[in-house]
């Protein structure tokens, strides 16, 4: 997990060309970007989405297998959750259409994204998004940048 702020974004290139070019695609991202999918190349993905964060969430943490994601709050800000993968509680298996296998909600390590902070999750990374800082729910607009496990 990395999670810092997007003026020291620079720090983490050269990691993967992917992820090279999904960090440069968060550092010039602005709060017009429209939501949908944008397909980038080296199977990078750009999914942009509108919604209400919620006090908690039903799911709980999450993990991929085959995609890393990069997420920032461009309007907005979101609490994420994480913990290493190792230390949660698998209650829904890995679906290898949603790339996503769930765990069980517990204490972990808070993120907040938004005001230039962004995270940076692998497939080791359990993280539980979509939760709202201090439990006041809000509108956020959201990237989430998919690049693909090399």
């Amino acid at each position: 997990m990395i999670y810092d702020h997007i003026k020291n974004i620079g720090l983490y290139k050269g990691l993967t060309p992917a992820i090279d070019l999904a960090l440069d695609y968060v550092g010039d991202v602005t709060p017009k970007v429209e939501v949908g999918t944008h397909l980038l190349d080296l199977g990078v993905k750009a999914v942009v989405s509108e919604y209400v964060t919620r006090p908690t969430n039903e799911l709980g943490y999450e993990a991929h297998r085959r995609y890393i994601d990069i997420q920032l709050a461009v309007i907005g800000t979101e609490l994420v959750r994480c913990k290493p993968l190792a230390q949660v509680a698998e209650t829904i298996p890995y679906n290898e259409a949603s790339d996503a296998a769930w765990y069980a909600d517990c204490p972990g390590i808070d993120t907040v994204i938004g005001d230039g902070y962004f995270l940076l999750v692998f497939p080791e990374d359990a993280h539980e998004p979509g939760l709202a800082p201090g439990g006041v729910p809000g509108p956020v607009k959201k990237v989430v940048m998919k690049v693909p496990v090399e």
